[in-house]
């Protein structure tokens, strides 16, 4: 079996191993081998890796649920909160955007609200998997492309395999990516489907820029979306802590505070 064969395995795993505690908030490792047909040196290094995501927290002979988990909201209800601070982003972010560039918009709500401020820019070209970045931008403004996919409801956006047949074929200046979770490590969703386009997208574009409040810092959700590598600029609020702030840059990233 190849690495790439075992890595696979490993995620199907985890996956399976999150939905369980989710319902149960505990489970041992026996129990796990048994419903998952693994062996306990491949479930331990299963909890190991959640553990160090944040996921869960490991315990004598098992894990419990991570309750620190960022959970993902209703897309309106995501919408309502920290609304001033993700306009404040919004507004900051707009300047990396230049008339004639071509940049993705994702699914986010932060997204979203730079999607507003770009009614004026007619020569700038937009590609989205966000139906709501879609409806915003149908009536005028930027030439406008929508991915398509399987439909994610919660999120509102196209999610999955079938974005790779779009997705591989752009050439992006920008990615504007949003995110359920933010560790010094890497950005995390609830959605394995939406993980995966995600990643897809940031391979695609030249710079990385993630919008992202406060809240979401020092949150791990479900699966990972991409590294911390991955992503050139963070733009935030300023609830951001100062150490927080420094490590990202320390790791390259530039920060914009808004």
């Amino acid at each position: 079996m190849s690495a790439s064969d075992n890595k696979d395995l490993a995620a199907g795993r985890m996956e399976k191993i999150g939905l369980l505690l989710r319902g149960r908030h505990i489970a041992r490792v026996n129990e796990l081998c048994r419903e998952l047909g693994a062996s306990p040196a491949s479930i331990r290094r299963d909890l190991v890796e959640m553990e160090r995501r944040g996921l869960l927290q490991r315990v004598h002979g098992g894990a419990v649920f991570n309750d620190n988990r960022a959970d993902e909201p209703l897309f309106d209800d995501k919408a309502a909160i920290a609304a001033k601070e993700k306009q404040r982003i919004a507004e900051a972010a707009l300047r990396f955007v230049k008339p004639s560039d071509s940049i993705f918009l994702d699914g986010g709500s932060t997204v979203l609200a730079l999607a507003r401020l770009l009614a004026d820019m007619t020569q700038l070209t937009v590609v989205t998997n966000s139906l709501r970045v879609a409806g915003t931008l149908a009536g005028s403004g930027p030439k406008t492309i929508l991915v398509g996919g399987e439909l994610r409801r919660l999120s509102q956006t196209f999610v999955g395999s079938l974005t790779k047949c779009m997705i591989d074929q752009i050439h992006l200046d920008q990615a504007f990516m949003g995110t359920i979770g933010l560790t010094e490590a890497e950005i995390t969703t609830t959605d394995p489907a939406e993980a995966y386009t995600k990643e897809l997208v940031m391979r695609r574009a030249r710079q990385v820029i993630l919008l992202a409040d406060s809240s979401k810092i020092g949150k791990a959700s479900f699966v990972r979306a991409g590294a911390l590598e991955d992503v050139d600029v963070l733009v935030t609020d300023s609830g951001a802590a100062q150490k927080d702030v420094k490590q990202f840059r320390k790791k390259g990233i530039k920060v914009v505070v808004a």
